[in-house]
C-alpha cells in the first residue's frame, strides 16, 4: 500500500487545516521544497501536493513553491488544487509532476476530465472531497448537489488512474479515516480508491490496508509527531 505524505500550500507555506476551514491554517513549515524532501528522505515514494489558495480561488497560485519542489525531489508527486484547463494539466505533467487530481473539474467540467484521461493516460486523479456523502468544491466551499459515489461512477470508464476520497469532516482532526465511506465508495466503482483524511494512527494504516485500498494520504500526524514515518512505512509495507 502506497502512503502519501500532504504537502498542502497557502500563501507559499506548508500548512494543515482543520476540517477544510482555509481560516484554521497551522503552519509546519515556511519551506514547502525542504519538506518534499524531508519526506522522501524518510523513505516515502510519493508526495501528494495540494494548491489551496489556488483550489479556493480558481487557478493555480502556489507555482513558485511547486516548482521548488520539483527542483529537488525525485520521488512522484500527485497536485491538485485550482487546475482547471487544459493548458494548466499540460503546463504541470510537463514540468515533472507525475498525476493531476482534478476535484473542482470534475464536477463543473467532467467532459475536461475524459479528455485529459485519453490524452495523459495514467496521470489524471479525480478528487473527491466530501461532508456526509456529499461533494463539496472550490476549496471545500460550495456543495456539488451530487453524491460521491454519483460523481464516482460518472468516470467509470474514462481511464481515472485513481480516485482520492476525502472525509471534509475528519480532515485534519486525527479522529481516524472514515473506513466504511471510502470503502463504500471503493465498492461503488471499479477505479483505485485511494484514502483521506483524519489519518491519526498506525491503526488507520492497518485499517487501510486491510480494507485492501491501495493507498491513504496522512498529513497532520506526520506534522505532529502522532505517526512516526518509519513505523508508518513498515506498516503500510508489512506482509507484502
Amino acid at each position: 500500500m502506497i502512503l502519501y505524505p500532504a504537502i498542502d500550500l497557502k500563501n507559499g507555506r506548508c500548512v494543515r487545516l482543520y476540517k477544510g476551514d482555509m481560516e484554521q491554517a497551522t503552519v509546519y513549515n515556511d519551506d514547502p521544497s525542504a519538506q518534499g524532501l524531508a519526506w522522501q528522505d524518510a523513505g516515502f515514494s510519493w508526495l501528494h501536493v495540494v494548491d489551496l489558495d489556488g483550489a479556493v480561488h480558481g487557478s493555480p497560485e502556489n507555482h513558485h513553491a511547486v516548482r521548488e519542489i520539483l527542483k529537488v525531489v525525485r520521488i512522484p508527486i500527485q497536485l491538485g488544487g485550482g487546475i482547471r484547463t487544459h493548458g494548466q494539466i499540460a503546463h504541470w505533467l510537463e514540468a515533472g509532476i507525475s498525476r493531476i487530481i482534478l476535484g473542482t473539474a470534475a464536477v463543473r467540467d467532467p467532459d475536461l476530465v475524459k479528455v485529459a484521461c485519453r490524452e495523459f493516460p495514467g496521470q489524471i486523479a479525480v478528487g473527491i472531497d466530501a461532508r456526509a456523502g456529499r461533494v463539496s468544491v472550490e476549496g471545500w466551499v460550495h456543495d456539488a448537489n451530487i453524491t460521491a459515489v454519483e460523481l464516482a461512477r460518472h468516470f467509470e470508464d474514462a481511464g481515472v488512474a485513481a480516485i482520492i476520497f476525502t472525509d471534509i469532516d475528519r480532515d485534519g482532526t486525527g479522529e481516524g479515516i472514515n473506513i466504511a465511506s471510502t470503502v463504500e465508495l471503493a465498492q461503488a466503482t471499479s477505479i483505485p480508491v485511494i484514502a483521506s483524511g483524519g489519518a491519526g494512527s498506525l491503526g488507520d494504516i492497518k485499517a487501510v490496508k486491510d480494507a485492501g485500498l491501495p493507498g491513504m494520504i496522512i498529513g497532520k500526524a506526520l506534522y505532529d509527531g502522532r505517526i512516526d514515518p518509519a513505523e508508518a512505512l513498515a506498516a503500510a509495507n508489512r506482509g507484502k
